[in-house]
């Protein structure tokens, strides 16, 4: 069964090689595949300058292989938006605020793009996001994410005009994190209970407790 993995500074020495594999998908879809030339490295290796100590890696991990993955980091530090694509929110300014973080580099793998996995990884962001006190999410998306963020009961606002960014129309939105929308997206996916694994090393109190949407 797939599960979402939870990666942070903390406990990342025990994902080294499954990072590794992660940066490099990410090349090979978005630099490959989807075309964002800017990304392009000689190594193959999708890595920014946010990929550092300050973020938090959801990975999507299926009898120990990578299938998919997405990426927080705190928009209380210089991220994405604030220092790369200010312009996209334009309209409403830029959101921060510790309660606040910036979600980038979503990727599944083309085998599994039929399957659960998407769904996964959506209830995911919100379930982490929910247990870390985490209100809301800032996200730089194509417009055909819209439709699915409807879909999935993903609450988006613009916060600017669309812009075209590597040749597609893309636009900065900010998202509620919410109980409603976790139990929407897990009834979507036919999904019960946590998608969630943590390493004890990376949670935060003592041991695991049981996640507050869960019953019994």
């Amino acid at each position: 069964m797939t599960k979402i993995h939870v990666v942070t500074g903390q406990n990342k020495h025990l994902y080294e090689d499954i990072l590794e594999d992660s940066f490099r998908l990410r090349h090979e879809i978005f630099v490959q595949e989807r075309g964002w030339k800017t990304l392009s490295r000689a190594d193959g290796r999708d890595v920014d300058a946010y990929d550092n100590e300050e973020a938090i890696y959801l990975l999507a991990l299926d009898d120990g292989k990578i299938v998919g993955g997405q990426r927080l980091f705190p928009t209380t530090r210089p991220h994405m938006l604030s220092e790369v694509f200010p312009y996209l929110a334009s309209t409403k300014g830029i959101p921060s605020g510790p309660d606040i973080f910036e979600w980038t580099r979503y990727f599944v793998i083309r085998q599994r793009r039929t399957g659960r996995t998407d769904c996964r990884l959506l209830a995911a962001i919100q379930e982490f996001a929910l247990e870390q006190g985490i209100s809301q999410l800032t996200a730089v998306v194509e417009m055909w994410w819209l439709p699915r963020f409807q879909e999935a009961g993903f609450k988006a606002r613009p916060l600017g005009l669309p812009q075209l960014v590597e040749n597609a129309w893309t636009v900065a939105v900010q998202i509620d994190v919410s109980l409603d929308t976790l139990l929407h997206v897990l009834k979507l996916g036919g999904i019960h209970g946590s998608v969630l694994e943590w390493q004890k090393a990376s949670r935060p109190g003592e041991g695991h407790h049981r996640p507050r949407f869960m019953k019994g």
